[in-house]
């Protein structure tokens, strides 16, 4: 087998070689699993971290710039998306909490309760008819906090697109959700 080095390797990827690719993908994969999993601890997520870094790498071909080794490159890659996945498990056990400690305050008040559990309702139901991609912008955005840089070059979009997104998104849920927004702004205050 010929030995290519990375240079060559990554220049014969940006032509669409995908015999390179295979072999940079099954050269380095199985080691960036290994390292995945030792930041997260989590089998199933280390694998996904891989096979999305080689998507995008793959779908990102073209236009991706790689200053050092392309070794270092795929570990730092893997490095940052577990920062990112670690980032987003934090966000969500935070609104987790949140959430419990909003359902504990309002407890004491039953139709305060069961107003809560209908906002949180229909915030669900106003997002499911959101078009997908504007569905998925707006999670990424409210949910995961993700930056709308982070969002475009996740997704593999304009930055301008994810803001169009964003601002259909929310039009759609202040219509959607303007009989609950005083239930809304209790959820804020606290």
């Amino acid at each position: 087998m010929e030995q290519y080095s990375d240079i060559q390797l990554v220049n014969l990827i940006r032509k669409g070689d995908i015999k390179s690719f295979e072999r940079v993908f099954n050269t380095y994969c199985e080691s960036l699993v290994r390292y995945a999993e030792s930041i997260l601890k989590n089998t199933y997520e280390a694998e996904d971290i891989v096979q999305q870094l080689f998507v995008q790498f793959w779908a990102k071909r073209e236009t991706f710039d790689i200053n050092s080794s392309l070794k270092s490159y795929l570990y730092k890659s893997t490095y940052n998306s577990c920062l990112n996945k670690i980032k987003q498990h934090g966000v969500r056990e935070s609104y987790a909490s949140y959430h419990l400690q909003v359902n504990n305050n309002l407890g004491e008040d039953a139709s305060q309760q069961l107003e809560a559990k209908q906002a949180a309702s229909a915030i669900e139901g106003a997002m499911e008819l959101l078009p997908e991609q504007c569905r998925l912008v707006f999670k990424m955005s409210r949910f995961e906090q993700k930056k709308y840089q982070e969002i475009a070059d996740e997704l593999g979009i304009s930055i301008k697109t994810v803001e169009n997104q964003m601002g259909k998104a929310l039009k759609h849920m202040r219509l959607k959700l303007k009989d609950y927004i005083m239930v809304l702004l209790l959820f804020f205050i606290h």
